[in-house]
């Protein structure tokens, strides 16, 4: 291993070559006219991988953006891990909040700068070259490894799934390694044991047939932005408990060693309140912040638009109003049964003064894994040897739907074993990456095979 790690070390600069390289690539899964700049970065991909002198360099799916696969079988008897991650990034705007062009991966303050520069490019590239230290080296790994690399994490993965299902063979594996998570914080290495699921609605709201003069109907016609207003109102108290009927019922509670963990991490409210720029916290009545960030399930108004927005004024009653609303899940909580229980909600909730539709856009299961098993196990001693200080085991309030397919799918335990700091504006404008994690990243996925094949 010492080979291995003095390769890492040596070749620092080279890897940040490489990173801003991969940086500068525009790959937006939203956008439409980013489609060359997607195949150009998954070409990216397979060229890295070439250069490893990996195997089986493919695309595996027909639809989508490019889903990459490679692999090195060192041993069949040697257990295979699985690393996942995705070249995808979100869109940039505003850019005018951007201190740098947000593909130019400017280096400043021990940080790089770039769209895609800790959610997911630079994390994930710290297994490639974790890998090509082994292999450079001519050290052998203590394990087969397999990639397998998608362009559509950004929009729900909407490929994923069925390649996965219609690779099963090709992907088997002993264990997934994921990189797409924080860290506690820049002085606590952390592993995330459990992810919130995703249930995302838009809700439609339409009274009159057509636009009113405000002065000529107005009290006598129900406006719909108001009813809006009202239905959502109406979805939570003024405890933060959500007021749909049967939306807990499923919710798994924490142990009470799950809540002495989240009191160990001596969260401090005040500094979360400073960096956020608020006097004062709003949650769930009975919670800690930690606990109804990480493990209970949420209700979040994402915008809500009708009427009249432009500038001046224009005394209209509007015919229609627009919300999209997100629910965050937690164990056992399913986007299916939410989406039953919200329809059943609105067809009481709403009056007959106007009309409702409601339309799912995205949903994803929670995910719940052991911190006992072998391989979060191998996980955390990896970062302690890397970091020089025991992770502490977390709850992500994120989502990550594809995490729950490989489980199922593959029937293998899922590591989510981020580098990553919350506060590096992922899906922000300047968003960045610490580069001595992204280096010590590169130390820990080397670690972490080497600790796999220990017991």
């Amino acid at each position: 291993m010492q080979a291995v790690l003095n390769f890492i070390d040596n070749n620092r600069e080279k890897y940040l070559q490489e990173l801003k390289n991969f940086l500068k690539i525009e790959s937006i899964s939203s956008d439409p006219e980013k489609k060359s700049e997607m195949d150009r970065c998954a070409d990216f991909i397979k060229e890295k991988f070439s250069e490893l002198g990996l195997d089986k360099i493919q695309t595996l799916n027909r639809d989508g953006f490019q889903i990459v696969y490679a692999e090195k079988i060192i041993d069949h008897n040697k257990p295979t891990i699985l690393f996942y991650g995705h070249y995808d990034v979100q869109p940039v705007d505003p850019i005018d909040l951007w201190k740098s062009p947000p593909f130019s991966g400017e280096i400043r303050d021990g940080k790089i700068w770039a769209r895609g520069a800790t959610d997911d490019k630079g994390q994930l590239l710290t297994h490639l070259k974790s890998v090509e230290a082994f292999l450079s080296t001519s050290t052998e790994l203590p394990v087969n490894v397999k990639f397998v690399i998608e362009g559509e994490e950004e929009i729900g993965s909407p490929s994923l799934g069925k390649t996965i299902a219609a690779h099963k063979d090709l992907l088997a594996c002993d264990a997934v390694v994921i990189s797409d998570t924080s860290m506690y914080d820049d002085k606590t290495p952390s592993i995330t044991y459990s992810l919130r699921g995703l249930a995302y609605f838009q809700i439609g709201i339409t009274g009159p047939n057509r636009d009113l003069h405000s002065g000529t109907f107005g009290g006598a016609v129900m406006n719909p932005i108001q009813e809006m207003c009202d239905l959502l109102s109406g979805m939570k108290d003024k405890n933060g408990k959500i007021t749909i009927p049967g939306f807990y019922d499923d919710v798994l509670k924490l142990t009470k060693a799950e809540r002495d963990g989240f009191k160990k991490l001596k969260f401090s409210e005040k500094a979360y309140m400073k960096v956020l720029g608020v006097k004062e916290l709003f949650g769930e009545k009975g919670f800690t912040t930690l606990e109804r960030t990480g493990a209970r399930p949420t209700l979040e108004i994402n915008g809500i638009w009708g009427g009249f927005t432009g500038q001046g004024a224009k005394t209209v009653l509007p015919s229609k109003a627009y919300a999209k609303i997100s629910m965050r899940l937690v164990p056992h909580q399913t986007p299916k049964k939410i989406e039953k229980l919200l329809k059943d909600y609105l067809k009481k909730a709403v009056p007959k003064s106007v009309t409702y539709s409601v339309e799912a856009l995205h949903g994803g299961e929670p995910a719940l894994t052991s911190i006992e098993g072998k391989a979060i196990q191998a996980a955390a001693r990896a970062m302690k040897s890397t970091f020089g200080k025991t992770p502490v085991f977390t709850r992500e309030g994120g989502s990550i739907p594809i995490v729950v397919e490989f489980g199922r799918l593959l029937k293998a335990p899922v590591v989510l074993m981020g580098f990553g700091l919350a506060t590096e504006n992922l899906h922000s404008p300047n968003e960045h990456f610490d580069l001595n994690n992204f280096h010590k990243g590169i130390h820990c996925s080397a670690a972490f095979m080497n600790e796999f094949i220990k017991q």
